[in-house]
């Protein structure tokens, strides 16, 4: 083996041959403290459509980023050409620390976690009360979502003219959601959009739902300057709608201060398979003190939790905790049980 004494010649040490040929290889990454910021409007095939102060600057994530993926909502840095024109592309160096993320699996079997959107303040559940009928196990999981990953949830019932939202409602009374009744004229003519926007102005609201339930139309309605894809109509022998937004796209919020709306892909399945229990009782602030006696690990849905005692001993409604034992347990359940 060649040994190299204290006193040699540059051309003595052998370097790593370089394959491409171009620069030598460094460990050192730019700093791009130039960088200017942006927001993540929406991402497809590799490429990020980005808010830069008023322009839209496409993007590309940047080599040294690695596997670590951008998505709607996220704040990111950017280099490059940022001037917006046509046939420009930038490049995203950063990504900053997120203050939410919405997640979901495929199943609950799946290990990969996938981030629906990030940095909203709440999620906008679209469910309609008939045709298609309401999934209230689909429902539970999206709340799990929500609590897990810091929003406040927003329920949307739409088609009230098809059937009457009250047993919907009773079932979710005990967690004190927000919530907004609509009908199908509603929806069409526009006043549905008014009563929805009370509760999205200066906020970032992700929307979500299985195909049908009139969310892409609502969506349209409180962005008319941008709608969406044409929407779709709902099977009759599935009971089914057809996906008629194929992408997450984050739109500004027509006469609002600040509002977004993000627009989801339907939804036929949300897996749970990345959800820590610990993180959905945070939702729960008058049954997370009761926590402090509960075993390791618990699941709060156990014969030793300390939560039974808690409500037995007056200090929280027993409605809440079964409200948090059945959104813990969707993961046990099918959506359509």
């Amino acid at each position: 083996m060649r040994r190299y004494g204290k006193h040699t010649d540059e051309d003595d040490i052998r370097t790593r041959p370089n394959r491409k040929g171009n620069r030598p290889r460094t460990n050192i990454r730019p700093k791009h403290e130039d960088a200017a910021d942006g927001m993540v409007l929406t991402v497809d095939r590799g490429r990020l459509t980005c808010l830069v102060e008023d322009r839209i600057v496409m993007a590309m994530k940047a080599r040294e980023l690695g596997r670590k993926a951008a998505v709607v909502g996220d704040t990111v840095a950017l280099v490059g050409d940022l001037s917006g024109k046509r046939d420009t592309l930038a490049r995203i160096v950063r990504i900053a620390d997120r203050s939410s993320v919405l997640r979901r699996t495929a199943d609950d079997d799946d290990p990969y976690e996938r981030v629906v959107v990030a940095n909203a303040d709440q999620l906008a559940i679209v469910t309609a009360l008939a045709d298609p009928e309401p999934r209230p196990r689909l429902i539970d999981r999206c709340l799990v979502a929500a609590y897990d990953g810091g929003l406040e949830p927003l329920l949307v019932l739409t088609k009230s003219d098809l059937a009457s939202p009250d047993k919907l409602l009773e079932l979710y009374g005990d967690l004190d959601i927000p919530f907004v009744v609509t009908s199908r004229e509603e929806l069409e003519q526009g006043a549905a959009a008014d009563r929805v926007r009370a509760h999205l102005d200066g906020k970032v609201t992700a929307f979500v739902g299985h195909s049908g339930v009139g969310k892409t139309t609502l969506v349209n309605a409180l962005v008319p300057e941008d709608r969406r894809r044409t929407t779709g109509h709902v099977n009759a022998v599935t009971g089914r709608g057809r996906h008629t937004t194929t992408s997450a796209l984050a739109l500004p919020l027509a006469d609002s201060d600040g509002g977004w709306v993000v627009d989801t892909p339907g939804i036929r399945s949300f897996g749970l398979a990345h959800i820590d229990p610990t993180r959905v009782i945070h939702a729960f602030p008058d049954l997370e003190a009761g926590t402090e006696g509960c075993p390791r690990a618990c699941s709060h849905d156990e014969q030793d939790c300390a939560l039974d005692q808690w409500v037995a001993d007056g200090h929280a409604d027993p409605a809440r905790l079964y409200s948090l034992r059945r959104l813990l347990s969707t993961r046990e359940r099918r959506e359509g049980d």
